[in-house]
């Protein structure tokens, strides 16, 4: 967190990791457009309230699909924020490198993986 240095990633990694962030968020923009359009469509007229009952249980499934996906979009946002600011890739909680390993498994990750298995680790303890 208090920590003072650049990092040493390529700018050609960089660009890699800001053009898959920004293709991911471009299909979950996309996804959140079409779940807009499907749900305003009024056609949906069912006068079995069991059909109506099942369209209802499978909007509110999207709905959280779409809400989770909604929280990605702002934890995307940030990761190309670190890009730009020359972050990205640093852990915020030791200041080291994250490793391209885990960067490309999980692009949006502010952890290294030794802060992050420390983290669960303690949420376990406290959740016990």
């Amino acid at each position: 967190m208090g920590y003072n240095r650049i990092i040493m990633m390529t700018t050609d990694k960089l660009k890699y990791f800001q053009e898959l962030l920004l293709e991911r968020l471009s299909g979950l923009l996309d996804g959140a457009n079409k779940t807009v359009i499907d749900m305003t469509d009024q056609g949906d007229s069912f006068p079995d309230p069991t059909d109506r009952a099942s369209l209802e249980s499978d909007r509110n499934f999207e709905l959280r699909i779409r809400d989770r996906e909604r929280k990605l979009i702002v934890k995307i946002k940030e990761a190309l924020n670190r890009i730009e600011t020359k972050s990205f890739g640093i852990c915020e909680e030791c200041g080291e490198d994250i490793s391209t390993e885990r960067l490309t498994a999980r692009p949006v990750t502010t952890l290294c993986i030794d802060c992050k298995k420390n983290q669960e680790n303690q949420e376990r303890r406290q959740g016990k």
